[in-house]
């Protein structure tokens, strides 16, 4: 089996990917100790069960396989090393399943036959049933894949939603604005007014008092002449 796992040498998530290979790796062989034990139907069943496992142990070898290049290349020489004995493992296990799939006589039980025309239709027979399954895979896929659509969708429609109230907020705050600004116009001229008032009688407070100056500066004279 593959090296001890080590933390050290590999990026968290090459990690992570390591060691859930390895449980994968664990249920596998359990399930090809099985078949080995069966035939017939129940071992049918078997192989499609191992074979989804050996599915999603290759999806996660090719997960492994993106990561590592993330890895510092320092340490990179052992990831790649105990990949290489992941990816040898596997392959091992998958021989192993496909010689048990090739096993006639304990796939199909007493109905094996030597006879050509009976191999060729227990052949196409298999070929059905895994095609079935290939396409049911797929249907879950789909199935998957317009659930995440869907929750896209979702997402999608609350966004607008956000956009559109941060839109009316937006625009709501600008006409308190322009509101504000108008407040402001009228009391600058308000102001100003009030400024020009405020000229106007110191102009006529000077003019009274200058012409008061001028009529005591005349009475003074006056009385003196």
């Amino acid at each position: 089996m593959s090296n001890p796992l080590d933390t050290d040498a590999g990026s968290e998530l090459f990690a992570s990917y390591e060691a859930e290979l390895k449980l994968v790796q664990a249920d596998l062989n359990q399930k090809l100790d099985q078949i080995s034990e069966l035939s017939g139907e129940p071992r049918k069943s078997a192989i499609r069960l191992a074979e989804r496992t050996l599915d999603e142990a290759n999806e996660l070898l090719g997960q492994m396989r993106i990561e590592k290049q993330n890895i510092p290349s320092a340490t990179r020489s052992k990831a790649n090393q105990r990949f290489r004995n992941f990816e040898s493992d596997v392959d091992g296990q998958k021989r192993k399943l496909k010689a048990m799939s090739d096993d006639r006589k304990a796939l199909f039980g007493n109905r094996y036959s030597d006879n050509p025309n009976h191999d060729q239709q227990l052949e196409q027979r298999q070929q059905l049933l895994s095609g079935t399954e290939r396409l049911d895979r797929s249907s879950q896929r789909l199935r998957e894949s317009q659930r995440i659509a869907h929750e896209t969708e979702g997402i999608g429609r609350d966004t607008l939603a956000d956009l559109q109230l941060q839109r009316e907020t937006i625009q709501h705050t600008r006409m308190n604005m322009l509101e504000s600004e108008g407040y402001v116009d009228r009391s600058v001229k308000t102001l100003r007014g009030m400024a020009r008032r405020m000229a106007t009688n110191r102009v006529i407070t000077i003019a009274i008092i200058t012409v008061l100056v001028l009529l005591i500066i005349a009475v003074i004279y006056s009385k003196f002449h």
